[in-house]
């Protein structure tokens, strides 16, 4: 099968790269960057394209079985998905699995969530066979707190006690392969969770255990994460997770019943937990 890949360079996206690759798909991936289109893996070739641009759109579809679409968190996200969803019609795609958000709709005053939210409703009535992932908070952001947990014994993100079923990129991964690439899925939303809700004391917890020394959780003020975070993200993406974090705290952001067990059953085993995720990172980490 011959699939398309947008974002496929990414946390997410590489991941179902390789998971397509291992499975036996003839995969190709969109980025607008040349040195990524020309640093992909050995057996996936690449394009270079611009989801707002329709020259893209009118051809970059052509030829392909099934798309991966995975538009990266903008103030353009909603459009590109849209011009995405136009080229596909246009292309006559038979198959389309998007990567959208858990509470997409609940929640959609967040605006990466409403934006995958307008996606999710427009893929209702666009007539392209499709499949909708809905992934909670990656395990493998905290890839992005090694410094601060390793230096400083602290763990930053601030996603407060009611609870938050976090999920392994891999698992997403493996979701993506399998409805890309078996039939029985048009239509179906799948809630992609870890086994367990984890809070922010609990995961602090965990990554004591796994590094093997103390580490604190530095706590819900949503002022001092976005203040901080402005040293390093553009204000409207602070701006946008701070609320989303302030939906975590109040709200929660656990598995619906019956989640788990039917993203069990789609993927052939239970998912990743996080202890075995940070157990398993740290000690990548400790080894260099």
């Amino acid at each position: 099968m011959k699939v398309l890949v947008t974002g496929g360079t990414g946390m997410v996206g590489s991941q179902v790269v390789r998971e397509l690759v291992a499975r036996g798909a003839q995969v190709t991936v969109l980025t607008r960057d040349e040195a990524k289109a020309a640093a992909l893996p050995a057996g996936v070739s690449g394009v270079v394209g611009n989801l707002l641009s329709p020259a893209t759109v009118r051809t970059v579809f052509k030829g392909f079985d099934a798309v991966f679409l995975l538009n990266v968190v903008s103030p353009t996200e909603a459009h590109e998905g849209l011009l995405a969803l136009c080229g596909m019609r246009d292309a006559g795609i038979k198959r389309l699995v998007y990567l959208s958000v858990q509470d997409a709709d609940k929640a959609a005053w967040l605006p990466h969530f409403g934006a995958k939210a307008g996606v999710e409703e427009a893929l209702r009535h666009a007539g392209v066979p499709f499949t909708v992932l809905r992934p909670n908070n990656f395990y493998q952001n905290d890839t992005w707190f090694k410094d601060v947990l390793l230096q400083y014994g602290v763990y930053p993100q601030p996603i407060g006690s009611k609870g938050c079923s976090r999920v392994d990129v891999r698992d997403i991964a493996e979701a993506a392969a399998i409805t890309l690439l078996s039939g029985g899925h048009e239509g179906q939303f799948y809630e992609l969770v870890g086994p367990e809700p984890v809070t922010g004391a609990s995961t602090a917890a965990s990554w004591s255990r796994a590094l093997n020394k103390p580490i604190t959780y530095l706590g819900d003020d949503l002022d001092t994460w976005e203040l901080q975070s402005l040293k390093y993200m553009p204000d409207w993406a602070a701006f946008d997770f701070r609320h989303m974090y302030h939906y975590f705290q109040t709200q929660g952001f656990s598995a619906a019943e019956g989640s788990v067990a039917r993203l069990t059953t789609l993927l052939g085993h239970a998912p990743r937990s996080f202890d075995a995720y940070a157990a398993e990172t740290a000690q990548a980490w400790l080894a260099k």
